[in-house]
């Protein structure tokens, strides 16, 4: 079977479109910390808020089912230290 290179390239395109997105996106998230650290917001009241506004916006998008089997996966991937930046818990 053979892949057509156009279609690979569109899809390689696609992905670094993606990835960029996600960095931004990921930019933007660490500006919402700062400035609520600077307001005095704790990083755990705030992270917690943002999951919480996140699976919103993603049920809202993608629908419960689609939102829990993310959300699985998410908690799959913080136990296993994915997230860690630091000693595990």
């Amino acid at each position: 079977m053979t892949t057509d290179p156009q279609i690979s390239l569109m899809a390689l395109s696609e992905a670094e479109a993606r990835c960029d997105a996600m960095l931004a996106a990921m930019g933007y998230v660490g500006e919402a910390f700062a400035l609520a650290a600077l307001d005095g917001v704790e990083p755990r009241d705030l992270a917690e808020a943002a999951l919480c506004a996140a699976m919103c916006e993603l049920v809202a998008i993608r629908g419960e089912d689609e939102a829990a089997r993310i959300a699985t996966r998410l908690a799959d991937r913080a136990a296993a230290g994915e997230f860690s930046v630091g000693p595990r818990q």
